[in-house]
């Protein structure tokens, strides 16, 4: 591969993108930008728009409606061989009577690239992707994760500007896909081309993304950097979507929320325009406290111990409020654990500053609150 590290991808731009199916509508009017040399991840539920998105950008799909641009360039109506786009699949879609390096060559060779430069540029690709020394294998006689990395090296062997792909590590077990996660992240930073990558599965979106894109019902919910969607989800949806939370259900009235009879406070987020809102809390930032004895926080709502799971690195414990609804307390191992047992009383705890205020009805629209927050006070009714 080239040694200037420095990024060379292209820009991608997406103004009001519809793509119908008859009278079903896949993706809905989508604005969305992918900056040069940016790792995009497209997240979101299974039917919720992502991958036709990417399909779009491919040229796979038809756009039925909207601007679609690469470098400021229209692509909107440009078949995918002139897109100079890279494609890597959830499935691998290697050829079985090919070796591995001639697989990685085949793009090579449809661009009448040279044989002595070929030779070269799949040399450098396999050993990118740490297959240097099985360039002679076929397919079939590499492990899942192997197969992957020879169609991650043939995606990018001809140094495209724009690398597109699809659930690529959905096939493999955990411990792999957590070991290619690195390697796709380290990668991305060596070649500084644009990758926009489509996942259902959160923990891959944190891990490998510069910012990522929430898609739901074939819109984007929210679009950030993984911190800030974490952070300050500007929806229930992305607060239970991207990560674990715990909701402490309420009612808003002039501009007060009232949850399980306790006063409780919240800094992140915007009052919704809605009366059932819900004070939303990471499990993490939970603390525990057995016994009856309600302790001194801002913050604290009585519950009782429904069950404790042990995960080696963390520990959760589930938690039944006053009003029937659970919770979730995650407590890191490496900390000393709180004892509880089933049934015991309890009183959990937050931090206004860890708190957030979210409508718990679908269809009202909260304010970005990675732009916008204001303190929400909860009062007992």
């Amino acid at each position: 591969m080239s040694d200037d590290h420095r990024p060379h991808g292209a820009s991608i731009t997406m103004r009001g993108l519809v793509k119908r199916y008859g009278s079903v509508t896949a993706v809905d009017a989508i604005d969305l930008d992918a900056h040069p040399g940016e790792f995009l991840t497209l997240l979101g539920p299974s039917g919720s728009g992502k991958t036709t998105t990417l399909n779009m950008i491919a040229g796979f799909v038809d756009v039925t409606e909207g601007e679609l641009s690469i470098d400021g360039r229209s692509v909107t109506n440009l078949p995918p061989y002139k897109r100079d786009i890279g494609m890597v699949f959830q499935h691998y879609a290697l050829f079985p009577h090919m070796s591995v390096a001639d697989n990685v060559e085949y793009p090579l060779r449809q661009r009448s690239i040279g044989k002595s430069q070929r030779a070269t540029m799949v040399a450098d690709a396999l050993e990118m992707v740490g297959l240097g020394h099985l360039g002679r294998r076929k397919p079939k006689e590499l492990s899942g994760g192997q197969q992957q990395r020879v169609a991650l090296a043939r995606a990018v062997v001809y140094n495209p500007r724009v690398l597109l792909m699809d659930e690529p590590l959905g096939a493999l077990d955990k411990k792999l896909r957590d070991t290619l996660q690195l390697e796709i992240k380290r990668i991305h930073a060596d070649l500084g081309t644009t990758f926009v990558y489509v996942t259902h599965d959160q923990d891959e979106a944190l891990v490998l993304s510069d910012r990522v894109a929430v898609f739901n019902d074939g819109r984007i919910q929210q679009i950030g950097t993984p911190s800030d969607l974490y952070e300050h989800p500007n929806s229930l949806f992305v607060a239970q979507f991207l990560g674990e939370s715990s909701l402490f259900k309420g009612t808003l009235e002039d501009g007060r929320v009232g949850s399980n009879g306790r006063a409780l406070t919240a800094t992140r987020g915007t009052l919704p325009d809605t009366r059932d809102v819900a004070v939303v809390v990471r499990p993490e930032r939970i603390d525990i406290h057995p016994g009856e004895a309600e302790p001194l926080a801002d913050n604290a709502v009585p519950g009782r111990v429904i069950q404790q799971i042990y995960f080696g690195n963390a520990r959760k414990v589930e938690v039944r409020l006053d009003d029937g609804s659970t919770v979730l307390v995650r407590e890191s191992a490496g900390a000393t654990l709180t004892p509880v047992n089933r049934d015991d009383p309890v009183w959990l705890t937050f931090r206004a500053a860890d708190a957030s205020v979210l409508a718990t009805t679908p269809d009202v629209t909260t304010p970005n609150a990675v732009t916008s927050a204001h303190a929400a006070t909860a009062s007992s009714k």
